[in-house]
């Protein structure tokens, strides 16, 4: 299917000020003209054309390396239980809670998602007084509150403590804004994604795939309402996502982690990548590299150019505990880990094995003997031919990264109903739906703890296990007290309370004196 390729143009640009009119205070007439080629927020805004082109610059945020073609990464996965990351380093460091505010790791990521809001804003300020057509004004308008929305719950479940700016930056001093308290970012984020629910259509067409639905939204919402234990409007946003006949799980597991099933009947929302031979650092501009440059993070030791990381055995034991129906191994372990066995398990008609680049087995890679276990998930080695996750430079793969399945809504929605009902008939149902599809047996009950064990199952390296223990308090208990899961970089002894978020930016602290730095920094 054809993906969404998200790339900003110089029109776009103009949208966060970083193309402008210089004022020059003179009585001459002439020194004060307004130069007709240079753009601005207020000549860009002028057409239909002009209003997608605004839209997609508000997109392109996504697809820049400080974002979700690499360093975010770094501030989700790389901080949960399951990744042990190698070395000491900026990547590594908030993951070991030794983050410093000075630190461009984390710096570029919050950029980023400013970047994204701040075009928002410009999208939402000026596109309801574009002459277009209303439906088309309706959509676009509907995915500048759902990207903003979608950006400032990033914000808040990394940092917490944000400033909430929702007008264009020409109408708001950068320099003397505050921080918001929690519950105003939420109830923003929960506004913008009504918002956004009301305005987006159900799907686009297929040239145009990619970009925010009406589903994402409603999942998101759901989402936004679980984090805050608000489990009654939670489950019936969830609902509203199961009933509408919209989504559906893969047959087979492991086609949502290859560029060859993107955009399938079970995505709620991606991060449109594409590897189109571009190279450079990736910037939020043409000709830069718009793909998976994240994968080098994940990939086995000796198929990357960066430190990498390992998985701590906890997981792949989880993953282990019980077998399918036919008596084998979970065919989800097979596409989430590489590690060293000899064990296989069919499914979908394929016999599943332990592989990874070039369908190289462990023993072919390492040695019979090693131990270390390893990601497998989203390398799509077993499409792309790559021998190695940098094959290409940077962007070599294509492969989106995928934000929320449908997997994911049923388990949020059973979670939710057993907060609200306990071990129900309905909540059931919903997690043995992604049981099945893994040829798991059926629960007859569940508690909390069977769903947190499903979540690991399922949704591993998919950016929301940290945020999981995080919303559940369970941080400093599951690890910082385990400070072996940090072995590889500097364990856990950095910790001060508050460390679960990130520290502001030093740059903004210093330039704005109205910020307060976070707890424990």
């Amino acid at each position: 299917m054809k993906k969404l390729k998200i790339k900003i143009s110089i029109t776009a640009l103009a949208l966060l000020g970083v193309v402008g009119i210089v004022n020059v205070n003179c009585s001459d007439d002439v020194l004060n003209q307004v130069n007709p080629n240079e753009l601005s927020p207020d000549t860009f805004w002028q057409s239909e054309d002009d209003a997608e082109k605004g839209i997609i610059g508000a997109y392109s945020p996504f697809t820049h390396i400080w974002y979700y073609t690499r360093f975010e990464i770094f501030i989700s996965d790389y901080r949960d239980d399951v990744v042990n990351g190698y070395n000491t380093s900026e990547r590594t460091a908030v993951g070991y809670f030794s983050g410093t505010s000075d630190s461009n790791a984390t710096r570029w990521c919050w950029q980023a998602m400013y970047q994204g809001v701040a075009r928002a804003n410009e999208a939402i300020k000026h596109v309801p007084n574009i002459n277009m057509d209303a439906t088309r004004r309706d959509n676009i308008l509907g995915e500048a509150y759902f990207i903003r929305a979608f950006n400032y719950f990033n914000l808040l479940n990394s940092w917490r403590n944000v400033p909430l700016i929702t007008v264009p930056t020409s109408e708001v001093d950068l320099f003397t804004v505050t921080q918001a308290s929690p519950e105003e970012v939420w109830a923003q984020i929960e506004s913008d994604l009504q918002q956004a629910k009301s305005l987006l259509p159900d799907s686009w067409p297929s040239a145009q795939v990619g970009r925010a639905t009406a589903g994402a939204a409603t999942g998101y919402l759901g989402k936004a309402y679980l984090y805050q234990g608000k489990w009654a409007e939670a489950k019936a946003e969830f609902q509203s996502v199961m009933s509408s006949g919209n989504y559906q799980l893969m047959d087979d597991y492991a086609h949502n982690f290859t560029e060859e099933f993107e955009n399938n009947s079970e995505s709620l929302f991606e991060i449109q990548l594409v590897a189109d031979g571009l190279g450079g650092w990736g910037a939020d501009a043409p000709n830069r590299g718009k793909g998976a440059a994240y994968q080098p993070d994940l990939a086995p030791a000796g198929y990357t150019g960066q430190d990498g990381m390992r998985v701590n055995q906890w997981a792949l034991d989880l993953f282990l505990d019980e077998q399918t129906i036919n008596g084998e191994i979970d065919p989800r372990t097979f596409t989430t880990f590489f590690w060293n066995t000899n064990e296989t398990t069919d499914y979908q008609g394929k016999t599943l094995e332990s592989r990874t680049y070039l369908n190289t087995s462990y023993a072919g890679a390492y040695n019979a003997t090693a131990t270390e276990i390893y990601a497998n998930k989203f390398l799509d080695w077993e499409f792309n031919g790559h021998s190695g996750s940098q094959d290409g430079g940077w962007h070599g793969s294509g492969n989106n990264l995928r934000m929320m399945r449908y997997a994911d809504v049923l388990l949020m929605f059973a979670e939710a109903e057993f907060q609200l009902n306990g071990s129900t008939q309905a909540a059931l149902d919903a997690i043995n739906e992604v049981r099945e599809r893994a040829d798991m047996a059926p629960h007859a009950s569940i508690t909390l703890q069977d769903i947190e064990d499903e979540r690991v199952k399922e949704l591993t390296f998919e950016r929301s296990r940290y945020f999981d223990l995080l919303r559940w308090g369970r941080v400093k208990s599951r690890i910082v007290d385990n400070p072996d899961l940090k072995s590889e970089s500097a364990g856990t002894a950095a910790y001060k309370p508050g460390r679960e978020y990130i520290a502001i930016p030093q740059n903004d602290v210093d330039r704005n004196p109205n910020l307060d730095q976070n707890e424990g920094y």
